[in-house]
């Protein structure tokens, strides 16, 4: 199965769309540019969601729904916010359709015409701050702490499955607050989240940073963001946190009495992560043999494949491990025991190896024997021989182990690829050669800024938290710079 995946280092976009299909993730559907996510794909989706919810609920969130289609005049009331969408917006026009007289089928019915057009929602911050202008009334009423998980649409016209779709899958959180620095502190704090999430369970490390004017929400004062880079050495915005400041609030007119009693327009935020994640994911640790899935979000974190002669010694074998799978399912620990007998070990192996099962545990009649099984990793593709006895802590240590040596690996990946450079001919060699994330002086302009991207297609992937004061030039202008920030060629 895996041996007919085309290798990363000779096509890695066709390695990825191939992967993406083979091991049960997602497909295209009868609609251009939108995916059908597969259960094995969905189930990985589900955990994500699962760890997410908990996590934004720890911090004081509680889950919402807002109505999937929105008023075409609630976009005109945030000049910029429209902008940012209008070319990306599907529209719904009537509300009815009939049978064509001619008898060629279904039309649309000219008489239902909608009075008002319909947005399908590309993000939900109009039709949300419309309700928040009636929950909204008093100082007591804040903080606001809303996240909705739906489908939105953007009407992309290249596509790729889980990375650049024109439906996806995502959380978005709105709230809304009494001072601009209890704002400020939350589009941060969920920064910092959305960061402990990618680190924590995806295994994949993240810049954190603050995005430049140019490539800012539509809407927003400031865009906090995670960057992580991919092994091709290109860079994946994985998730972003917006100061929206009273933009929307004065745009919908909600207000609150303060303290003092005196009324004052809220201040806002908004933050979003969507199935994009699912190719970052992807991205971050498969290798040339199939998926390389973290154990933390493996739908089967243990998969137990019987080797065996007779009907009999497979009855023998799966009376050995009921006590082992019920010891860690106590554990958490999700396990399958695959005791097919329409497909040959070997064929299990090599699908579970594509589809990314972090240990597998393989028994035979001389495991038997010897009350031994083989554990294969599917980080190192190594394998070992371990009594059975006291298995399951093994196990447990085993995929806490599997956990941290991806996110090591994926750490010194990006570590390699972080590049200082200090002129625009050493910045375009790195580039071409060898990608990631260049380090660079930039001059604060956005002319700069564009006249870059032009040239290299690369862009300001962000301004990092903890980038040091350092007085330099621009790579570019060669005019006078603070401090360096992360450019990269981006997904």
């Amino acid at each position: 199965m895996s041996k007919h995946l085309t290798k990363r280092s000779e096509d890695y976009s066709k390695w990825y769309n191939e992967l993406v299909l083979k091991a049960d993730l997602a497909e295209s559907s009868g609609v251009r540019g939108m995916m059908v996510i597969k259960p094995y794909g969905y189930a990985i989706w589900e955990k994500m969601q699962a760890e997410l919810d908990k996590m934004f609920k720890d911090t004081g969130h509680q889950n919402a729904y807002f109505p999937l289609l929105i008023p075409k005049s609630y976009f005109s009331k945030e000049a910029s916010h429209v902008d940012g969408f209008a070319k990306e917006c599907a529209v719904v026009t009537h509300y009815r359709l009939k049978n064509g007289e001619d008898g060629e089928g279904i039309i649309v019915d000219e008489k239902a015409k909608l009075e008002e057009e319909l947005i399908i929602r590309p993000t939900s911050e109009t039709i949300i701050w419309d309700s928040y202008r009636k929950w909204i009334q008093s100082y007591r009423d804040l903080p606001l702490l809303i996240n909705q998980w739906a489908n939105v649409m953007r009407w992309e016209m290249r596509t790729r499955l889980f990375l650049r779709t024109a439906e996806f899958l995502w959380q978005e959180g709105h709230t809304a607050h009494a001072t601009k620095e209890e704002a400020m502190e939350e589009a941060k704090k969920m920064q910092g989240v959305y960061a402990t999430f990618a680190e924590e369970f995806m295994a994949m490390p993240v810049v954190k940073g603050e995005k430049s004017e140019n490539e800012r929400f539509a809407g927003a004062l400031n865009t906090f963001t995670i960057e992580a880079l991919m092994q091709d050495g290109k860079a994946l915005q994985a998730g972003t946190s917006h100061f929206l400041g009273q933009n929307f609030a004065k745009a919908f007119d909600v207000k609150f009495v303060n303290k003092e009693g005196k009324q004052e327009h809220v201040w806002a935020t908004s933050w979003g992560v969507s199935t994009r994640l699912m190719g970052a994911l992807v991205m971050t640790h498969s290798d040339d043999h199939g998926l390389v899935l973290p154990p933390k979000l493996a739908p089967i974190q243990v998969v137990i494949v019987p080797i065996y002669k007779s009907e009999k010694q497979l009855d023998t074998i799966i009376e050995k491990m009921n006590p082992l799978i019920n010891d860690l399912k106590a554990k958490g620990i999700s396990v399958k025991l695959d005791h097919r007998t329409t497909h040959k070990p070997g064929w299990k192996f090599a699908e579970y190896e594509l589809k990314g099962v972090p240990l597998r545990i393989a028994i035979g009649g001389r495991d038997l024997e010897n009350n031994t099984v083989e554990l294969a990793r599917r980080d190192t593709l190594t394998k070992q021989t371990e009594s059975q006895e006291g298995l399951a802590g093994k196990i447990e240590v085993l995929l806490d182990e599997i956990q941290n040596n991806l996110l090591i690996k994926a750490k010194q990946f990006r570590e390699d690829h972080i590049t200082k450079v200090d002129s625009f001919e050493e910045f375009k060699e790195v580039l071409e050669k060898k990608g990631g994330f260049i380090a660079a002086h930039w001059d604060g302009t956005s002319e700069t800024e564009e006249k870059i991207k032009n040239l290299t297609k690369a862009t300001i992937r962000c301004i990092p938290n903890d980038a040091k004061d350092e007085e330099g030039v621009c790579v570019y202008s060669g005019a006078k710079s603070s401090k360096r920030v992360l450019f990269a060629k981006a997904y």
